[in-house]
């Protein structure tokens, strides 16, 4: 016990997830982000954003609950961009699906020409999904990894999906 939170101690790492309100990986609707620190959650962030024209597709809003009507007064994510930006800055960057939370930072910050180059977007970020597909799980979506090992979830929430992808991070070496 004593080296895994040894290792715990050692565990500086900040998870995220995007929601998008379309098929088209720049419609960012909201983003959830939290940062660990010696194995432990000491931030958390969550916001709706306003997506290009605040356009959603139906099978999206069935996904994740998210409507126009909640959305229109929402901030552009150009204006939550920083608040993004200085949470992933320097940071070892963890997502359930990497290649789509990755690839929504990416495009959404192409279309509003954001750049930092203190974030890592070219490198692939830490993959939980990856990993616990990799350690054997039959079924490694985020619910299933979560129903796994008794996290809860509100699966497409991006704060609980990102709580929930923290905490299987967590638990990547003591599986």
């Amino acid at each position: 016990m004593f080296n895994e939170q040894s290792n715990l101690d050692k565990m500086n790492f900040t998870a995220i997830d995007f929601e998008t309100a379309t098929g088209y990986r720049n419609s960012a609707c909201a983003v959830g982000i939290i940062t660990v620190e010696e194995g432990q959650i000491v931030d958390e962030f969550y916001t709706l954003i306003q997506p290009p024209n605040n356009s959603y597709w139906y099978q999206n809003i069935q996904v994740h609950g998210i409507t126009p009507d909640q959305t229109i007064d929402s901030p552009l994510f150009e204006e939550v961009f920083h608040e993004i930006s200085k949470r992933l800055m320097h940071q070892t960057i963890v997502a359930h699906n990497e290649g789509f939370d990755r690839g929504v930072l990416a495009k959404t910050m192409e279309l509003y020409g954001l750049s930092d180059n203190r974030i890592s977007l070219s490198e692939k970020w830490e993959c939980t999904m990856k990993i616990f597909r990799q350690k054997g799980l039959k079924k490694y979506n985020l619910k299933a990894c979560c129903d796994a090992f008794n996290i809860e979830l509100n699966h497409h929430n991006a704060l609980s999906d990102a709580l929930g992808c923290a905490k299987l991070y967590l638990l990547k070496d003591s599986f």
